[in-house]
């Protein structure tokens, strides 16, 4: 019988599907190809802090995959054998309870939860960040006589500054440690909010304007690893990244000599040029560093012309306004501006007076109490 053209576009029509398919199938592999890109370094970290929250997060997906892949099994099963076309599978529309299905329906997960909590609770505690480390890793415990690193963190826009206060150094965009020694971070924020990120040694923290946050860390293996910003802080984010270094320690030695050899001095007044925005900076060493910057930063009054926040505090816990009000406002009219180097400029005056009650009622006087602030002339 000769072929119909409807047969004929048939066989054709499956032809093309099979052809399809054999050619789709390299086509598979493409997306496992593109994961071996990837770095997996959150799997593999090289810090017992990261390692500790990769197991964590190992344990947690391993309980509740005990859950997931059973109720994914049993739907497919009963799926397929509850077919219509199953003839042979037991009908039962009255059927309604089972008391020994309710128990395991209910006991599984109830376990489940009852170690997830307990694992979350305890690793919550002892992972937290602002918790100084007991151990170098899991064998290990802290040698009596090591003495921790110290790093000041600083997130600009956008930008990272190091600021290692024992040693009197400071960096841009490069981050060094010795491998096995505690690592007590100190984090702020210039401006925006920002996160400080490296996979390989710890979880993310915040680092925020105003305000310090903490994190205690070690770094096991020797290497260079990756840092960057976990939260988006505008136009420079993407390439807001840094290199972390795990050096040995006579290797980190030689790192802080080749800082103070190759930097320059920085203080307040390089601090506010550096923090004014910009974008792929490179990496910068200096060889000084004023003690008292940090705590400047966090205050926020790098600028001097500026209060610090410590100091609006101490005035508002101490009533705030009044005699101290114009203190602080006479001190800070007659400061000079960092970036000036001119002297001090002449004394401003100021009516520094206040009426202060004597007496209450209807028959109370007032009286007014003046006091001279040095440098500064009272009318």
């Amino acid at each position: 019988m000769p072929a119909t053209p409807s047969s004929l576009i048939d066989r054709s029509g499956q032809g093309l599907m099979k052809a399809l398919v054999a050619n789709a199938k390299p086509l598979a592999l493409v997306p496992f190809l593109m994961l071996a890109g990837c770095n997996m370094v959150v799997l593999a970290p090289s810090g017992d802090i990261a390692v500790q929250q990769r197991n964590l997060i190992a344990i947690s997906t391993m309980l509740m995959l005990l859950i997931i892949v059973p109720v994914i099994a049993l739907t497919l099963f009963f799926a397929w054998k509850y077919r219509q076309s199953n003839t042979n599978a037991t009908y039962e529309p009255e059927w309604h309870h089972s008391t020994r299905l309710e128990l395991v329906i209910w006991s599984a997960p109830l376990a489940i939860i009852i170690a997830l909590g307990s694992v979350t609770w305890i690793s919550t505690h002892k992972l937290d960040p602002y918790r100084p480390l007991d151990r170098i890793d899991a064998t290990r415990s802290i040698p009596a006589n090591i003495k921790p690193l110290n790093v000041e963190v600083v997130a600009l826009d956008w930008k990272w500054l190091f600021l290692y206060p024992d040693q009197g150094i400071a960096t841009v965009n490069e981050l060094a440690a010795p491998v096995d020694t505690p690592i007590n971070f100190k984090i702020t924020s210039s401006s925006v909010m920002n996160s400080f990120f490296v996979p390989a040694l710890a979880g993310q923290i915040y680092a925020m304007p105003g305000m310090e946050t903490k994190l205690h860390a070690v770094i096991n293996q020797a290497g260079e690893y990756q840092g960057f910003s976990a939260n988006y802080s505008g136009a420079g984010f993407s390439n807001m990244r840094f290199k972390f270094h795990g050096f040995s320690q006579a290797d980190f030695d030689e790192w802080v000599k080749k800082v103070r050899s190759e930097g320059n001095r920085f203080g307040r007044f390089e601090y506010l040029k550096l923090e004014q925005p910009s974008e792929k900076d490179p990496v910068r060493y200096f060889s000084s560093l004023d003690p008292k910057l940090y705590d400047a930063i966090l205050n926020m009054c790098v600028d001097q012309s500026k209060m610090c926040m410590n100091e609006m505090m101490h005035i508002d816990a101490n009533g705030g306004g009044g005699m101290e009000g114009i203190n602080n406002v006479i001190r800070l009219a007659n400061k000079s501006e960092p970036w000036s180097k001119q002297p001090d400029r002449p004394a401003k005056p100021f009516v520094a007076a206040l009426c202060t009650p004597t007496g209450t009622g209807p028959g109370g006087s007032l009286e007014t109490a003046t006091r001279r602030f040095d440098g500064t002339r009272i009318d």
